[in-house]
């Protein structure tokens, strides 16, 4: 079997049944490039084939979390034509697109800055926690740009209201106001956030695997639809094959046994 290729704009570890992507270019602010955004891809892919991961945090090493763009990966878009600029830029919608329907749970934890494409990334993860330190800024019409490919990941965590405002002047804006306007979930001084980002971790590896993925997928089915016949019939369809799988019959045998689920932790489960 071929070697796979080697990470080298990525540190990535396996621990605790943890999945761990640290974005690992701090002398450039974690900014994108191409190859940034094809290992990027290329490590949502690998962990979620990976049985051995219950859950991804996406974190950057250095002082920022993810500065967006390289700036000599601009200089070479400057000169591309029109065909050279739809495939960039439709391998970075597909890099947003693969973490976003990463069927495991994903926490981003973001210490440091946070620009244009590290917010769609932000946005693209199911839990995104903040240190109080950390700046945010949708920054690409200051450049005479569009905040494109990450748009429909940003308008649906802050919704339209806020994006107008914010996709428009290209603000910088701090943690609380991330906070208020729904792009992460939580803030806390940067000493505690690796202890915050580990709560949520306990919590994510107390529950069903199996029952996160469906969740994930029924969020996707019934988010801004109408309530409907067709969608009332179908969360009935979800809950009962959810009911009569394996997992849904042992996390209810252990709730009324007073016991632990057989996925949960050995350092988790109740004593």
């Amino acid at each position: 079997m071929a070697q796979r290729k080697p990470y080298t704009a990525l540190d990535i570890t396996v621990r605790n049944a943890i999945g761990i992507v640290a974005m690992n270019r701090p002398d450039v602010h974690n900014a994108f490039n191409d190859a940034v955004i094809a290992e990027l891809t290329r490590a949502a892919r690998d962990l979620e084939k990976d049985d051995a991961v219950r859950a991804v945090i996406l974190a950057g090493n250095g002082p920022s979390f993810c500065a967006g763009a390289d700036l000599n990966w601009m200089k070479k878009m400057a000169g591309y034509g029109r065909d050279e600029n739809v495939a960039d830029a439709a391998g970075l919608a597909e890099m947003l697109r693969t973490w976003n329907e990463l069927r495991k749970p994903t926490v981003a934890r973001v210490h440091g800055a946070a620009y244009g494409g590290g917010v769609g990334l932000v946005a693209c993860c199911d839990i995104a926690i903040a240190a109080a330190e950390a700046t945010f800024a949708l920054s690409e019409s200051k450049l005479g740009l569009i905040p494109a490919t990450i748009s429909p990941y940003v308008v649906e965590a802050i919704g339209a209201r806020h994006a107008r405002r914010y996709f428009l002047t290209a603000e910088r804006f701090d943690a609380a106001e991330a906070y208020r306007i729904g792009l992460v979930h939580d803030i806390v001084p940067i000493a505690q956030l690796d202890e915050r980002v580990d709560g949520i971790l306990r919590s994510l590896l107390a529950a069903g695997p199996q029952a996160q993925v469906e969740c994930k997928a029924l969020i996707r089915a019934v988010a801004g639809r109408p309530i409907d016949e067709a969608v009332i019939a179908d969360t009935v369809e979800r809950i009962a094959a959810v009911r009569a799988s394996p997992e849904g019959k042992e996390g209810v045998a252990a709730f009324l046994g007073k016991r632990s689920a057989a996925w949960v932790p050995e350092e988790l489960r109740k004593k």
